[in-house]
């Protein structure tokens, strides 16, 4: 018999400013680190007020790490030092693998109503953090969706559901994340891989996370979900959309500050002396 997974942990995202002063939730981060390893943050930005957000994120470096930013309305610019330059538009995905350095700016659009996006960071091993920096620029028509009879919508940005893979492939952590729509009072079950890290950021809406449906919990919560095989989720009073997303654990030592993840403290420290005396980005 499959174990369905129960409740581990729950936390409301944190108000916090980043970048230049760009307003957004913070589900978890560096604290909270090694919990939902291999991910290391997942930051929900949303604002109907430009000045929340206009500031953006200027140049910074990265490397030891891939950014996962999931836009759901609105636009964000991006450049890099590598010459790459483009827009993530809504309903859009940009895996960006960092690997050995990459030095890059995301700057959030002016517009009319609310502008949201997510940005999730994935932590890469020892063995590949030092990498070719790359590029998954995913258009929203590319990404598959699933309509269930019940009225359930999945759609597939990485990783297997019914069969068909999402468009973002091999990425070390093998990697399953789903943008998930219930209607009101349908029920979603889905096995996740053995061993592997899994939570839930609701979006809108709130619903049980549990078979006990002990506790109903809503918008802008992050769920850690552990103890067996496959979720089990229902809506309650009303539509539910949440993120459900997992990813194979490193178990390795974290030495992480500011935009950069290493291994231990000196490679850190070597990380950030290459950025000052501009020998960061490998060729």
């Amino acid at each position: 018999m499959i174990k369905i997974m129960l409740v581990k942990k729950i936390a409301r995202s944190r108000p916090t400013l980043e970048g230049a002063g760009v307003h957004l939730r913070r589900a978890f981060g560096n604290a909270d680190v090694p919990l939902y390893d291999p991910f290391l943050m997942l930051d929900d930005f949303h604002s109907d007020k430009p000045e929340d957000y206009i500031a953006g994120f200027p140049w910074h470096p990265h490397r030891g790490i891939e950014t996962v930013t999931y836009m759901i309305a609105g636009t964000v610019k991006h450049g890099d030092s590598l010459g790459n330059s483009g827009a993530i538009h809504s309903g859009d995905v940009q895996w960006m693998t960092a690997g050995s350095g990459i030095i890059h700016q995301e700057m959030p659009q002016r517009q009319k109503g609310t502008l949201w996006g997510l940005q999730l960071w994935v932590n890469l091993p020892a063995k590949d953090k030092m990498m070719k920096p790359r590029y998954r620029d995913v258009k929203a028509q590319d990404l598959v969706e699933h309509k269930l009879e019940s009225g359930v919508r999945v759609r597939v940005i990485a990783g297997k559901f019914k069969g068909i893979a999402g468009p973002v492939k091999d990425i070390v952590s093998d990697p399953e994340y789903l943008d998930i729509s219930m209607p009101e009072a349908a029920t979603f079950e889905h096995i996740i891989k053995s061993g592997h890290t899994v939570f839930a950021y609701v979006l809108e809406g709130k619903g049980f996370f549990d078979p006990g449906r002990q506790q109903t919990i809503s918008a802008e919560h992050v769920v850690l979900l552990g103890g067996g095989e496959k979720v089990a989720i229902s809506a309650e009073n009303g539509p539910l959309r949440f993120l459900l997303i997992s990813g194979k654990p490193i178990h390795e030592p974290v030495a992480w500050y500011g935009p950069i993840v290493m291994n231990t403290e000196e490679e850190l420290a070597l990380a950030f002396e290459e950025y000052r005396k501009g020998e960061f980005i490998k060729s």
